[in-house]
């Protein structure tokens, strides 16, 4: 139920019948203009109503029936030859607020955008059509194809975090948003965005290590912002070669940026409260000559109340630097942490600058200023070098890991807050996926399609906020109504309906079984031409990826000394054999992009380089990953054998559509146990319920019926349909589509005796020999008349 001030709900407890309604288009008022209106809600499934009528997606429309004004007919402002002027307001595409009430105050009803408009020219009238927030999801629908979940026989993702991506990509977010997505030349790009909203998936970066998930969860409760990664206590890791321990995950970013010249902030978002240690860390792992491993890292310790930054290599060690947070130990919550190295410079190693920024759960900033490695800090060096991962250790609640280059300097504290609009919700993580599915179609289409193969619910509410509901929402049974409607004031009429198809008590869950699925190698291409990359300059190259191929890294830059498997690149001073390779100056970007693997080398330096190997061959070799065998399908069912209501029911099977969505044999079993708890028994729908308006209701809602005069029903529902309508007279009609939220008890079946499925009554012996030769004593007697034996035999009988 909405929530009303005491004004409104005392109008609507009293029974008030005077309505009001306000519509706007584009931002203008044509509240008096409209004649009629009609909103409907509902949520669509492909299975019984009665049995899951609370399951998929639900677009709300509106229709808008509008007049003329100063002397001007509805046409002649508003069709679609009208002037700009005036005709714009009713565009397609165009933006509609409307909310509905009672002289007491309205409330909001409907937020979306105009889908169509037709003007019925020699009338005053204009009819509207328009659809909610789900019109902003028409875009084509892209998801990663991260292979390290089938690599490392571990969740990379689930089913929620692809619901939170689709989203992302239409504009509506749950948490900060990649703060540079778009590649753009010599402007600052974001490298790895994991909102780890639900999996390590990532639209810009790939995951590379993925935990074990007996070793964490996912939580929304205490989540900065929407839902975090929550590491459990045992077993944790070591960071190779530090002190830093906790929970693992890391990430290849899209671009290599080349060391030294480079800038990267590093940053999430913790609850220290959370989790069972007070330390985060964020490490850049930095690919040099040979076996070289330069490494940054910013570390928080919630428990000393200090940042730490530190720069060194591998094997080598490093130099720390540290600034006292006294607050960190006293404020236990959100905090906002993050990590600038400067690494600019045209030498061939550079000690960086390092700075961190810091916002606590009080949202206060904390202004901390910059360290500087100096020549006495040799081990802090940074050689020439790529980035080559980023990984979080944590040991707490994280949540919107960040990595950003290509920056001027460090953000300002304005910048590092980053403003943004919360325009969804989600509920807790299921279905995870060892394997992201390949989608197609609008982004609107897929989330229906998740909503059908989880059980859930996914619609736009009154204020265009996006709000997603698992199967889980509706396990509980009510035992307390948002709203009492009885016959004697608030229904005007309504109808029951029960079928045997609502009952389903064997329940069959198919699902992909990837636990032995690992990781194989797909195509492989060697270039077949050496390319030249003049000084600060950028070339890109396409490739042909399959849609079945799975996304790989920027390739990593041989040198003599080291060459890397799988995807890399070697560049040289000059297109023939012989020349020492460069490393340290061509960063590296590559993108999956319509069909295509899209590389580009920029070259930060002046001189030009090819793409050759030491023995002059073209250098760019690309090695896909697939899975190396298809997963096997499975099913996971849930039955009542010999129970209660096979025996009032018999046995009625239903089984689930087979999905890639579904890839755990533990998902798979809870949504078969779901299903049969909500169709065990033949839950009633109680439809075209017309009641006495009240715009406080909402989808999902419990209401109790009482019904006195007709059907004598006292029960709780869910509401799973909205249709409300206002006549050119000013009245308006109400009208829900109820489901029971549980059935109207077990069959008593008191003084009945039902007949049994099959008649084993003996038949009729019927007519002997003797009773025919009785009455045809001759043969002539008994071929007159040309009877068949049949009738020969019943004129026998007796």
């Amino acid at each position: 139920m909405r929530a009303t001030d005491a004004q409104t709900t005392g109008a609507l407890g009293a029974g008030s019948r005077v309505t009001a309604h306000a519509t706007r288009l584009g931002g203008k008022e044509v509240t008096d203009q409209v004649l009629s209106w009609q909103l409907e809600r509902s949520y669509s499934t492909d299975l019984p109503e009665a049995m899951r009528a609370f399951s998929g997606s639900s677009a709300a429309q509106l229709q808008l029936q509008l007049a003329g004004a100063d002397g001007r007919s509805a046409p002649a402002l508003y069709s679609p030859w009208a002037p700009r002027a005036t005709g714009d307001v009713a565009r397609p595409g165009q933006s509609v607020v409307h909310a509905y009430g009672t002289d007491a105050g309205t409330l909001p009803a409907f937020r979306g955008t105009l889908r169509n408009r037709s003007a019925a020219s020699g009338t005053d009238q204009v009819q509207l059509t328009a659809l909610d927030g789900a019109e902003r999801l028409h875009g084509p629908a892209a998801l990663p194809k991260p292979y390290a979940g089938f690599y490392w026989r571990r969740p990379v993702a689930t089913a929620t975090w692809c619901v939170d991506e689709l989203l992302r990509q239409a504009g509506i977010h749950t948490g900060p948003p990649p703060r540079y997505p778009d590649a753009v030349a010599n402007a600052p790009l974001t490298l790895v965005h994991a909102s780890l909203h639900g999996g390590f998936a990532a639209p810009y970066g790939q995951p590379e290590l993925v935990p074990d998930p007996r070793h964490y969860s996912w939580a929304r409760t205490g989540a900065p912002h929407e839902m975090m990664l929550v590491p459990h206590a045992a077993p944790h890791a070591k960071s190779p070669d530090t002190d830093v321990s906790g929970l693992i995950a890391s990430w290849f970013p899209r671009s290599r940026p080349t060391i030294p010249g480079s800038r990267l902030f590093a940053e999430a978002w913790v609850n220290s409260a959370i989790g069972f240690g007070s330390t985060v860390s964020l490490e850049l792992d930095l690919n040099g000559e040979g076996t070289w491993v330069g490494q940054l890292r910013l570390s928080a310790d919630f428990s000393l109340g200090q940042i730490f930054m530190y720069s060194g290599s591998r094997g080598n060690g490093g130099y720390h630097m540290t600034w006292n947070v006294p607050e960190m130990k006293t404020q236990p919550g959100v905090w906002h942490i993050g990590g600038f190295f400067d690494l600019s410079g045209t030498d061939s190693s550079v000690l960086p600058t390092v700075q961190p920024r810091l916002t606590g759960p009080d949202g206060h900033s904390y202004s901390l200023g910059p360290g500087v490695f100096s020549p006495a800090h040799t081990d802090a060096a940074q050689e020439m070098s790529e980035l080559a991962q980023m990984r979080l250790i944590t040991t707490m609640g994280t949540e919107g890991v960040q990595l950003t280059s290509g920056l001027a300097a460090i953000p300002s504290m304005a910048e590092f807050t980053q403003s943004w609009e919360r325009g969804a919700q989600l509920d807790d993580a299921i279905l995870p996926l060892h394997s992201v599915p390949r989608v197609s179609g609008s982004q609107w289409e897929v989330l229906t399609q998740i909503a059908r193969a989880s059980m859930s619910t996914a619609e736009f509410d009154e204020r265009g906020i996006f709000r997603w509901h698992n199967y889980t929402r509706f396990a509980t049974l009510p035992t307390a109504p948002d709203l009492t409607l009885t016959s004697v004031r608030d229904i005007s009429s309504l109808t029951l309906t029960e079928e045997i198809d609502a009952c389903r008590n064997y329940c069959v869950q198919p699902y992909k079984d990837w636990t032995a699925v690992a990781v194989s190698s797909g195509t492989t291409y060697t270039d077949t031409v050496i390319r030249e990359i003049p000084g600060r300059s950028t070339v890109t190259i396409r490739y042909v990826l399959a849609d079945e191929e799975f996304d790989i890294g920027p390739p990593n830059t041989d040198d003599d000394q080291s060459v890397a498997l799988g995807f890399s690149v070697r560049f040289g001073p000059t297109p023939s054999a012989g020349g020492d390779a460069i490393k340290g100056w061509v960063e590296v970007l590559a993108r999956r992009e319509e069909g295509y693997l899209v590389v580009q080398f920029t070259n930060r330096g002046a001189q030009r380089l090819f793409t050759v190997t030491v023995d002059g061959k073209p250098s760019v070799f690309i090695q896909t990953m697939v899975p190396s065998t298809e997963a096997v399908e499975r099913q996971a069912t849930s039955s009542s054998a010999g129970g209660t209501s096979e025996r009032f029911y018999g046995r009625q099977e239903f089984s689930a559509e087979a999905s890639d969505w579904v890839q755990d044999f533990r998902a798979a079993k809870d949504l078969a146990d779901a299903m049969r708890s909500a169709g065990e028994y033949p839950v009633p729908v109680i439809s075209e319920t017309e009641v006495l308006y009240d715009p406080r209701i909402q989808l999902g809602d419990v209401v109790r019926l009482v019904d006195t005069v007709g059907a004598e029903l006292d029960t709780l529902a869910w509401v799973v349909a909205i249709r409300t309508a206002a006549t050119a007279a000013g009245t308006v009609q109400q009208t829900l589509t109820l489901r029971g939220t549980r059935p109207n008890g077990l069959p008593y079946d008191t003084g009945l005796n039902p007949d049994t499925s099959a008649d084993h009554t003996p038949l009729p012996a019927g007519p002997t020999h003797g009773n025919v030769w009785l009455r045809y004593t001759t043969l002539a007697a008994l071929a007159s008349g040309g009877r068949t034996w049949r009738q020969v035999k019943e004129d026998s009988g007796a």
